[in-house]
């Protein structure tokens, strides 16, 4: 695993990779929590934008996990996957049938693969997360509506998170956008409350469903769909970390972590 600064502030997992029990609420986020999960988030959206910046033709994810680990100590903060529940490595790249948690390795990139980068911090006591996808190089028609329906289908989702909305919501309008364009949702990947946790409630299902909290000033969660080409099926390779779809078909993912506020969603993590 790589070497961390001791300058940077650790989480209670980075020795033994067991994080704290789930608080068995959904929690409202004071003023002061909301700003400095802002500032975490504004951190990991600029690292995430300049990992997409270099996933080109030739660059292996390792060198990815590298360049991100680096930008992520060099702003004082920790990379979140590294040794959480035993997570070998500092980013999450999953590249074309990986659906998420892929395992940075010595592949190289393609012309007309497409690769999911999840950027994760914690930083000050908070943790940043978020995800975005590219195709690299040309690639082919589908595979730019898949990843469009993608950001597209997030966005639209995070508009509906204002006060006295039901989070359901979230998962009602990403599953339009999704069959519309005729592909599917994963369903074994959910958002998460987050804060001085990394995972925590609410729970935030991405497909049609009539569960969840009504929406709260002072809630903040991460909204991360999957869209898959093919069906909806999927497995967990043998290291017990990578999701591929069962179809071998490509997927594509976008997140943000956003605060409900009174006059309606903020995204926490900003990036392209």
């Amino acid at each position: 695993m790589r070497s961390v600064p001791s300058s940077v502030v650790l989480p209670s997992y980075h020795k033994n990779g067991i994080p704290p029990p789930r608080i068995p609420v959904v929690d409202i986020k004071s003023k002061d929590e909301i700003a400095m999960l802002r500032e975490a988030g504004h951190i990991t959206g600029g690292v995430l934008d300049k990992v997409m910046d270099m996933a080109q033709v030739g660059i292996t994810t390792d060198e990815l996990d590298r360049y991100g680990h680096d930008l992520i100590v060099q702003r004082s903060a920790y990379p979140a996957p590294l040794n959480y529940r035993g997570f070998p490595k500092s980013i999450c790249t999953s590249v074309n049938n990986v659906l998420c948690h892929g395992i940075p390795n010595s592949r190289q990139l393609l012309d007309g693969d497409i690769i999911s980068i999840d950027v994760s911090i914690f930083y000050k006591g908070v943790f940043g997360d978020c995800c975005s996808t590219k195709v690299v190089g040309e690639g082919d028609n589908v595979v730019h509506k898949l990843t469009a329906v993608a950001r597209d289908s997030t966005l639209a989702a995070i508009e509906h998170c204002r006060p006295g909305v039901r989070l359901c919501a979230v998962g009602n309008t990403i599953s339009d956008h999704a069959a519309e364009a005729g592909f599917s949702i994963c369903k074994e990947f959910i958002g998460h409350g987050i804060g001085s946790y990394f995972h925590g409630l609410p729970e935030v299902y991405h497909y049609s469903n009539n569960h969840g909290p009504t929406l709260r000033p002072g809630m903040v969660f991460t909204i991360e769909p999957i869209i898959m080409e093919g069906q909806d099926t999927m497995g967990i390779l043998a290291d017990g970390w990578t999701a591929v779809s069962a179809d071998t078909k490509r997927s594509a993912q976008f997140e943000h972590t956003i605060v409900v506020t009174n006059d309606g969603p903020e995204i926490l993590s900003p990036h392209r």
